[in-house]
C-alpha cells in the first residue's frame, strides 16, 4: 500500500505564512496535481474530509480554512469577499501550486471565481457547488447586519454547549443539520467546536460568520463569470432554497466552458451526499486530464513530424 494515503488518509494540519497572515490548512500527501478545497461561510476544511480521501490517489489535496485568519468587524462592512480570493491566490503562490483543480462550495465557490478572474490563480478546472450569486441588484445595496438575512442570523447563532451530548442533540433538532451525513456530522462537532469557558463554543464564532456573510455583498460576480478561464462543473441542490434566488440557468450560460448538474440535496449538498460529491469530482476532472494528456501527446507528434520533415 501507499504510505502516503495508510491510516484511513489522515491529513496534515499545517500553517502557510502568506503575507502578513498565516493561513491553516489541511494537507493530503496524495499522488497527482494539486486540488484544493474550499469551504462555506462559518464551515471548516475538515467536512471535506470524506470526499477528499475518495480522491488523495489522484491528487494532492489542500483544505485551507478562511475563518480566523484576518481581524474583521460585521458592523464594519467585514471581510471583502475579494480579500479572500487575494489569500487564495497568494497561497497557491506560496506553496509553489501551479494551475490547481479547485472546489468550492458556497462562499468558497465564489471565492474560486474571484481568485481566477481578479487575481492571478490560473486554474485547471473547477467545481463550483452552490455558488453564491444573488441577483445583481443585491450588490447595490449598503446595509447593516440586521438587514443582512443571513448575518443577522449568523451573529445571533447559539454558541455554547455544556458538553457534547447537548451539542448533538442540539445538532440534530436543527433543520440545517437534519439530513446530513453521520461522519461529517461527528465531523463538525470534534473540529467545528472546541473547548471554552468550561463548555464548547463554535470555532468559526457568530461574530467572524457574520463578518464573512457582510463581506460576500462587496463585489457583483456576476460580471466576471464571462472571465473564467477554466472549464467549470457546476453543482445545485435540486431541494436548495437558493433556486429561488440564484438562477443557475443563466450562470451556465455566461461561462463560456461550463457544465451543469443537479443533486438530489439541499444547499449543503458536500455534507449531505459526500459520495456523489466524490464521485463528480472524480469523474470531471478526470475526464479534464485526460484531455489534456491526450492534447499533449497530439501536440508532441505535430512537433516530432515537423523535425522529421514528414508530411502532416
Amino acid at each position: 500500500m501507499n504510505t502516503k494515503t495508510e491510516n484511513n488518509h489522515i491529513p496534515q494540519t499545517r500553517v502557510q505564512t502568506i503575507g502578513d497572515v498565516e493561513i491553516s490548512c489541511l494537507f493530503y500527501d496524495g499522488d497527482g496535481p494539486p486540488l484544493i478545497f474550499l469551504h462555506a461561510t462559518g464551515f471548516l476544511p475538515w467536512l471535506w474530509h470524506p470526499i477528499a480521501r475518495e480522491l488523495v490517489d489522484c491528487y494532492g489535496i489542500y483544505a485551507p480554512y478562511f475563518c480566523g485568519h484576518r481581524e474583521t468587524d460585521p458592523e464594519n462592512g467585514g471581510l471583502d469577499w475579494t480579500v479572500l480570493a487575494g489569500d487564495l491566490a497568494r497561497f497557491c503562490e506560496s506553496l509553489g501550486l501551479e494551475k490547481p483543480f479547485l472546489v468550492g462550495h458556497s462562499m468558497g465557490a465564489t471565492i474560486s471565481v474571484m481568485a481566477n478572474t481578479l487575481g492571478s490563480l490560473s486554474a485547471s478546472g473547477m467545481v463550483l457547488i452552490e455558488p453564491i450569486l444573488l441577483p445583481p441588484e443585491y450588490y447595490k445595496f449598503h446595509i447593516g447586519v440586521e438587514q443582512h438575512p443571513l448575518a443577522s442570523r449568523a451573529i445571533r447563532r447559539t454558541n455554547f454547549w455544556r458538553n457534547r451530548n447537548e451539542a448533538m442533540t442540539y445538532l440534530r433538532s436543527r433543520s440545517l443539520f437534519r439530513d446530513w451525513d453521520e461522519e461529517i456530522l461527528e465531523l463538525y462537532l470534534r473540529h467545528g467546536m472546541s473547548r471554552n469557558d468550561g463548555g464548547l463554543r463554535l470555532t468559526c464564532s457568530p461574530r467572524r460568520e457574520a463578518a464573512l456573510f457582510m463581506g460576500g455583498m462587496k463585489c457583483d460576480p456576476w460580471p466576471l463569470l464571462s472571465r473564467i478561464s477554466c472549464p467549470v462543473l457546476i453543482l445545485e441542490g435540486d431541494k436548495s432554497e437558493n433556486r429561488e434566488v440564484i438562477d443557475y440557468d443563466r450562470v451556465r450560460l455566461l461561462i463560456p466552458d461550463c457544465t451543469h448538474r443537479r443533486v438530489g440535496a439541499g444547499h449543503l449538498i458536500p455534507m449531505e451526499k459526500p459520495k456523489e460529491v466524490s464521485r463528480l469530482v472524480r469523474e470531471f476532472f478526470g475526464s479534464l486530464r485526460s484531455m489534456d494528456n491526450h492534447l499533449g501527446k497530439a501536440n508532441d507528434f505535430a512537433r516530432w513530424r515537423a523535425r522529421t520533415g514528414r508530411p502532416q
